[in-house]
């Protein structure tokens, strides 16, 4: 239940129009539930031979139905209107947190499963509460208005026929206790397909290059039919469930088919009562069924809540202080006291102790064999990791102290497998600077010695470079990644194995390029 209040907390800024949307529903079934009994008076009225009834209550008929009409339109735009509007604040919400989140958050997370919960399990919660709750305030009045108008016209046969009701809620109840779990695991399995497709997608050249299509699709098809099974147990519980909610009332149709229908002969009851009193009855089973299968898109979106609450209960836990200052001005004087740090996963620590001293303007090379600490060393200047003892300092300020954007904004990497969005050429290299001039752009590139690949492209800088940038080759990518850097302009460079996927003669040219920009400015420089 909190996570249910918790997730109606999201309808906040959207009570006007969510209020707007439960009296159009309303009012939309007066008129559905007035029919019934205007039907019953024009029925009277051909018993009787009295035209005029007849026609006058034929006509007002037709005006409750265009009523309805009139209010379901617009209570469906509206609550249209908070649907979306909803899905929209939690996206940008999810997407806001998992901005905020470290590093490390990311390390043990696949990208499947998060992808899931930003569409599947917030489409969930966006249907609840833009059209589950209508459809169960709905449900719930009309149950209400019709058992109202029954007891209206014969209290006795109104009792008789309702007494399956409280077995309706009961079934009900114990569907929503037996479902949530079930549909908890078919959102979690989705997720896991999820993330399945995503690391497919992400490494069909690997895919190819090993011939492992049939090894992925024996892959995909388990996680489908792991899937399958497990919506087939959501399944048979709804089989189950709904079916049984919609049959109760139905034995309440035999009962006052016998009583009703004896009280007509008898003279008890019009036979304009009688039929008003059925159309009521019937009109109870529709919204017990819609009843059954609200309270079950309840449970699918308490479920979603619950994953997407996993997330955006994760507390950041590398965040600068309230009201933190920028880096004070400086070159990019580096220190390092007793720096130790370990990975959440790992057995021993990555640093240990470390004691470092760069004055700026300064060249260091890290070097050593893989998983010596060279890269984690260079993230914790960034602050992407904290440190679990000792100090990081940037010109005499600790990296725990000071503005995270000002601090990783004097910072620029450059690694061995360089990232670039699916974007043109000009907006890779303008990313740290998205306001940078087109001759800066350019004289970046130059300086790279990028502006010549750059060039031969189709449309120049305003190329599109594919996802993560595979149309161009390892060296253009890491090119265009350190004209990206230098277009930055950062006090520290740092350069990660920034070479390894260019020839010899390209290397060299890089390395001429970058011997001016290295020039009075801190830079680290990683190899093996």
């Amino acid at each position: 239940m909190s996570i249910f209040w918790r997730l109606l907390g999201f309808l906040r800024p959207y009570r006007s129009a969510a209020a707007s949307s439960l009296v159009l529903a309303g009012l939309a079934m007066v008129a559905t539930v007035a029919i019934p009994w205007l039907t019953g008076r024009a029925i009277d009225g051909v018993q009787e031979g009295d035209e005029g009834q007849l026609r006058r209550y034929a006509l007002y008929v037709a005006i409750a139905a265009a009523v309805r009409l009139a209010f379901s339109v617009a209570r469906r735009l509206v609550a249209g209107r908070v649907s979306l509007g909803v899905e929209l604040d939690l996206r940008n919400l999810m997407y806001r947190h998992l901005q905020r989140l470290e590093l490390a958050f990311f390390d043990g997370q696949q990208t499947g499963q998060l992808m899931s919960r930003a569409t599947v399990d917030l489409q969930s919660v966006r249907f609840f509460l833009g059209y589950g709750l209508i459809f169960i305030t709905q449900s719930a009045l009309t149950i209400v208005l019709a058992a109202i108008a029954m007891f209206f016209i014969d209290p006795g046969l109104a009792a008789l026929s309702l007494l399956p009701v409280p077995f309706v809620v009961l079934v009900a109840a114990r569907y929503g206790r037996r479902s949530r779990p079930a549909l908890q695991e078919v959102q979690q399995r989705i997720a896991e397909l999820t993330a399945d497709v995503e690391e497919n997608v992400s490494g069909v050249r690997v895919v190819k290059a090993f011939a492992a299509e049939p090894r992925q699709l024996r892959r995909f098809e388990d996680s489908v039919a792991r899937v399958f099974d497990q919506s087939m147990i959501a399944t048979r519980l709804r089989a189950f469930y709904n079916p049984f909610i919609g049959f109760l009332p139905s034995v309440g149709l035999a009962v006052v088919l016998l009583v009703g229908g004896r009280a007509v002969i008898d003279g008890r009851l019009s036979l304009g009562d009688f039929t008003a009193f059925y159309t009521y009855l019937l009109m109870l089973i529709a919204p017990m069924r819609q009843l059954g299968l609200a309270l079950g898109m309840a449970q699918r979106a308490t479920a979603s809540g619950a994953r997407l609450f996993e997330i955006l209960d994760r507390e950041p836990r590398v965040v600068a202080p309230r009201e933190a200052p920028p880096l004070p001005d400086g070159r990019g004087r580096v220190e390092l006291r007793g720096v130790t740090f370990q990975y959440e996963q790992a057995n021993v620590p990555a640093l240990a102790g470390v004691d470092l001293d760069v004055e700026a303007g300064t060249t260091v090379a890290l070097v050593g064999a893989t998983g010596s600490g060279k890269t984690t060393l260079v993230q914790l200047l960034a602050r992407l990791y904290d440190v679990e003892a000792g100090a990081v300092l940037i010109d005499g300020a600790d990296v725990r102290d000071v503005d995270l954007c000002s601090l990783r904004g004097a910072i620029s990497v450059v690694d061995d497998d360089p990232f670039l969005f699916s974007a043109t050429v000009h907006e890779n290299i303008a990313y740290g600077r998205p306001d940078a001039t087109r001759e800066e752009v350019e004289r970046a590139a130059q300086r790279a010695q990028a502006a010549e690949f750059v060039a031969e492209l189709p449309e120049g800088y305003d190329t599109t470079v594919g996802e993560r940038g595979l149309t161009l080759s390892g060296g253009q990518r890491q090119r265009i990644a350190i004209a990206r850097a230098l277009l930055s302009d950062p006090r520290i460079l740092v350069l990660d194995d920034a070479t390894s996927s260019v020839d010899a003669s390209t290397e060299q040219a890089i390395k001429t390029a970058l011997q001016e920009v290295m020039a009075g400015r801190t830079t680290f420089v990683i190899a093996h």
